[in-house]
Formats: structure tokens, C-alpha cells, sequence
């Protein structure tokens, strides 16, 4: 992919994961020259992933951490994303900043293709419980949108990134567009069972639906079952923008990539009421550029996209472009988890299962929706998995010789646990702003974070352990212990909301087709366009919305209305 040599294009898309690439590739098959503006630095697609097929005894650390490594990566050492594996695919916390008016862990990706190389690619399709909430609580505002909007788009996309998955037909999770589901192992089956004879069929639990093929498509091989997925995948078996849609649009030969190029402004015109070009900052030698377009798809990860227009026209609007309803920066949202049960499961010793399954089970929503009432609003679902331990069991016993060898060659005991995602409300106190004494490596002005979860999730995170606990009791598994390991915002990596979609621009910085209502060829389409969270993971629905606004901004284009 060659360099920019023209500094005017059809469309700019800023950001290459998930949204991004979905763009480019959306925009360049549709005909516009196209230049993608990525603000980390490159990985190629198999040869840039260096550890992909790396034992465990070929890391200095095994794999694990040092205290260089947890000095350099505050934020991220919080967690579970640091490890000497994949750490060149996490944002450097003393390179990029942030201010933390209350905790908030903010795991970012700043590398080609973003974190749509490390997500836990978990797909599901939002149903209209989810685009109503909203309006009939009369919770911030109404989705301009509903479920018969998007469901060709998220047909659209599947049939592209490659879903597997079951077909369920349940009215709070519609199904997708399937390729061959992971079976469950015996385990879950068992309790899957036990769970529908025990709850009348009103609980359900599936394997968990995710962009792993299970059928190999076009220029991707099908899953190995190597369960490696976030080292980057040498077969192009799970979705990513390395695998799946940058490959389409560099193919029409009307995409330019520019990568270590990050974007500080959009340029608005005050005469025309767009944003005309985009100023951008080279990474590495901070040489300043600036580029036009006539369309600008704003991808760059919920709360860079907001960055970005909050430091934009700010001669005009003093909270940047969008900023005129009082919503820019606002409301944002995460997922809330990290809690739930496990237990001990008897009878199948002679039982074991093919392979180290990219996804586990899935239990989808049931609370407040078929005539329940519970003292919080919306609900929660369940992702965990069953499976027989392994060698770790005996670290504690610190055994040596031949029992222990003897030992550790049979598998160990089974057990099932699952751990509860809840939906967090959007509030018009969670927001984002700029923090302008401090500034990154860059010389420019760093976000400040100041976000908690509500007297809403903390009722429903009171009720997210008892149910997985009774669930797992009333299916026969023993010795259940719940758990919680403390939560605070960020830490689901599902950032969401700051610049909402809405129907009336008083109340919402996006109309509904992503578009920013103060400058009408500005598109926003990851997560800072959404309205509320939903229970489910978000990434299937920043695709829809994507390659939807797309379309839309594509046609206007050729209308001349943008």
C-alpha cells in the first residue's frame, strides 16, 4: 500500500479496527479514492505477527510479566492485557496519557488494524428490546433507529467477517447469518440441559456466537482450535482488519494507507457548514500535513473520535464540533463484569474434548423482559465454559518425581464457572473532556476521564452472582463458590457513548445515519455513536452501523447533497 502522493481524496477514514476497515473497505468497493489514517505503527498481516506461533518456553518470562514492563504500563498492568506476548499491540501509558478523574482503565490498540487483532470477538445481534429501552424508560434519549434498520446490515457484515454460531430464535437475541456453530462439550451440555428442564426453556445456554470461521472463506483458512487468537491469527481465521477488510480494499486499488499518522483536527468551514480537510501529525518525525476530502468517517475508537471533534472548531463551538446540544463528551459507558460463580462437575472422568475452542458458552439475557420485574433496569448475560484443569492444579502441592509425573499426565477434575457482562446505563455524568495542562508525546492535550458505575448496576451486580450460583446448583454441580474481583469502568474494554446518536440535534451529537448534525459529511460509526450499551458485546454493531452509514454517505455523494 502505497503512500499518500495527493494530499485530496473522495473520503478520509480516521482509524483502521473494527469501524475502520470496515469503512475503507465499504467506501473504496463503492468506487471513492480512499486514504485510511492510522496513528500506530504497522503489522502485516501473517509476517507481523511474530509471536503467533511461539511455545510458551520461547518467551523470556513464559509469557508473563516484569516489573520494567508494569512500570511502563501502569494502566495496563491493572488487568490481564499485560504480558510479554502481544505488549507491542497496547498503547504505552507514559506515551499517551490520560487523566483519571475516577479510575477508569482505558486499554487501547495503537497499531494497524487496532484492537480488532485483540478482541475477544464475541458477535451478537441487538433485537429490539435493546433499540426500545431507551424511549420507553425514558432514559436518556431515544435510539433513532430500531432492529428492522439494521438487520440487512447486520446480515451484511456477517456474511463478510464470518460468524459461527447455533440458531436459537429467541426474541432478545436475534441470530445471525451462521456459519457452523463450536459445539458444546459434555459439561456444558449437561447443564445446558439441566438449565432448560429447570427454568421451563426461559433461560438458555448456547455456545458463545463469534468471528472465528468455522468454514474457510475467500483468502481465509478455517480455526485451527488454537485458542492464540489474540497473537494475531496466521490463518485469517477469526475477523480483523488484517484478515478480512483491509485485504478487500486494497484490492480495488483505491486505498492509500498512511500509517504513524495521527489526526489532531478536523478542518471546518464555517461558509459551506462541513469540515473540509483533516490536519494530521506524523508519529515519528512530528512533521505537521494537512489533507481534503469530501467525506470523513471519524473511527478511531469511542473516546479518540470524540478527542478529535472536541478539539475541532472550537472558534465556533468553545466544546468543539458537535459539541451544540451540551452532549459531546457525555455518557459514556462500558460493560460491567468480573463476577459470577464456578463449581465442580461429577460423572464425566471419561470425558474429554478436541481442541482449545476459541469461544466458551453464552447465556443471553432473561431479566426484565418477559413480565419479570427487577429493582434495576435492563440485564445481563453470562460468557464462561466447562473444562477438566490442567497442569496448574499441582503448583500448589509443589510435588517432584514419578507420582507427579504420573499425576500431571491425566487430565484433572471438571468444572464450569461463568462470569456476568451487565449493561451499564448511559448517564449524562460519565464524560469525557480535555485536560489542557497536560499533553501527550506529542505536544497535544490529553483526555480526562471521569466515569463510575451508578446506584443501577451496583443493585444488578448484587443479583449477577446468587443467579449463576443457583443456576449451576440446580444443575447438579458441586462445591459452588461465587466471586467477585472488582470492577471499574473501562475494564470490559466495550468503551461506548460521547457522541450520540439521537433524533433531535438539541439532544445528540449524530442523526441516524452517523452523521454529525453540525457538519453533515463528518460520519462517526464506532462506539462513541451509541445510545445505550445493551448486554452484549458491541463490536457486530459498529460494523453494521458502518458499512450502513456508508451506503448512505456513498449515495448522498452521488445525490450532491454532501
Amino acid at each position: 500500500m502505497q503512500a499518500a502522493q495527493t494530499t485530496e481524496f473522495d473520503a478520509i477514514v480516521v482509524g483502521s479496527g473494527i469501524s475502520g476497515g470496515w469503512a475503507a473497505k465499504e467506501l473504496t468497493e463503492k468506487g471513492l479514492k480512499v486514504l485510511m489514517l492510522e496513528r500506530g505503527h504497522n503489522i502485516d498481516h501473517i509476517t507481523g505477527y511474530t509471536n503467533a506461533t511461539k511455545g510458551p518456553w520461547e518467551y523470556p518470562h513464559r509469557g508473563g510479566r516484569t516489573q520494567k514492563m508494569i512500570a511502563e504500563y501502569p494502566v495496563l498492568s491493572r488487568d490481564y492485557p499485560l504480558n510479554e506476548k502481544n505488549l507491542d499491540y497496547w498503547a504505552n501509558d507514559k506515551d499517551s496519557p490520560y487523566t483519571e478523574t475516577k479510575r477508569f482503565d482505558w486499554y487501547r490498540g495503537y497499531h494497524l488494524g487496532g484492537r480488532s487483532l485483540m478482541w475477544g470477538r464475541q458477535s451478537y445481534r441487538w433485537s429490539d428490546f435493546d433499540f426500545d429501552a431507551n424511549a420507553k424508560e425514558g432514559i436518556a434519549v431515544d435510539w433513532p433507529i430500531r432492529y428492522k434498520d439494521i438487520a440487512p446490515w447486520y446480515s451484511y457484515v456477517e456474511k463478510h467477517a464470518g460468524i459461527q454460531g447455533t440458531r436459537e430464535n429467541l426474541p432478545q437475541l436475534p441470530d445471525s447469518e451462521f456459519l457452523p456453530g463450536f459445539a458444546l462439550n459434555c459439561g456444558e451440555e449437561h447443564v445446558a440441559a439441566q438449565m432448560k428442564k429447570n427454568y421451563g426453556g426461559k433461560r438458555h445456554l448456547i455456545i458463545g456466537r463469534s468471528a472465528n470461521l468455522t468454514q474457510p472463506l475467500p483468502g481465509r483458512g478455517q480455526c485451527q482450535t488454537r485458542d492464540a487468537c489474540w497473537l494475531g491469527c496466521i490463518f485469517g481465521a477469526y475477523f480483523s482488519t488484517q484478515s478480512s477488510t483491509l485485504p478487500a480494499a486494497v484490492k480495488t486499488g483505491n486505498l492509500t494507507l498512511k500509517v504513524n499518522s495521527i489526526v489532531h483536527e478536523l478542518v471546518y468551514d464555517k461558509d459551506s457548514k462541513k469540515v473540509s480537510g483533516v490536519r494530521v501529525v506524523d508519529a515519528i518525525t512530528k512533521e505537521a500535513t494537512e489533507y481534503k476530502a469530501k467525506i470523513f468517517f471519524l473511527c478511531a475508537s469511542t473516546l479518540n473520535s470524540t478527542w478529535l471533534l472536541m478539539r475541532s472548531a472550537r472558534d465556533l463551538w468553545p466544546g468543539g464540533l458537535g459539541s451544540a446540544s451540551g452532549e459531546l463528551g457525555h455518557n459514556l459507558m462500558d460493560h460491567h463484569f468480573r463476577l459470577g460463580a464456578s463449581g465442580r462437575l461429577e460423572g464425566f472422568d471419561d470425558k474429554y474434548y478436541h481442541g482449545r475452542r476459541p469461544t466458551g458458552f453464552y447465556i443471553p439475557r432473561w431479566q426484565n423482559l418477559f413480565g419479570d420485574k427487577q429493582q434495576y433496569l435492563r440485564g445481563y448475560g453470562y460468557q464462561g465454559s466447562a473444562s477438566r484443569e490442567g497442569w496448574g492444579r499441582a503448583v500448589a502441592e509443589l510435588g517432584i518425581g514419578g507420582d507427579f509425573k504420573d499425576q500431571m499426565a491425566q487430565p484433572g477434575q471438571w468444572t464450569i464457572g461463568g462470569t456476568a457482562f451487565g449493561e451499564m446505563l448511559p448517564d449524562h455524568s460519565n464524560k469525557i473532556s480535555i485536560d489542557e495542562t497536560k499533553t501527550d508525546k506529542w505536544g497535544l492535550p490529553v483526555l480526562k476521564i471521569d466515569c463510575e458505575i451508578k446506584e443501577n448496576e451496583k443493585l444488578m451486580r448484587k443479583d449477577m452472582t446468587v443467579q449463576m450460583a443457583e443456576m449451576l446448583e440446580s444443575s447438579g454441580v458441586k462445591d459452588v463458590k461465587t466471586f467477585d474481583s472488582g470492577y471499574a469502568p473501562g475494564m470490559g474494554i466495550h468503551e461506548m457513548g460521547t457522541a450520540r446518536m439521537g433524533r433531535d440535534a438539541k439532544t445528540s451529537v449524530l442523526n441516524a445515519n452517523n452523521q454529525v448534525w453540525d457538519a453533515l459529511n463528518v460520519f462517526v460509526t464506532d462506539g462513541s455513536a451509541m445510545t445505550s450499551a445493551a448486554a452484549v458485546n458491541p463490536s457486530l454493531t459498529y460494523m453494521a452501523l458502518t458499512a450502513r452509514a456508508a451506503d448512505f454517505a456513498v449515495n448522498a455523494l452521488k445525490r450532491r447533497e454532501l
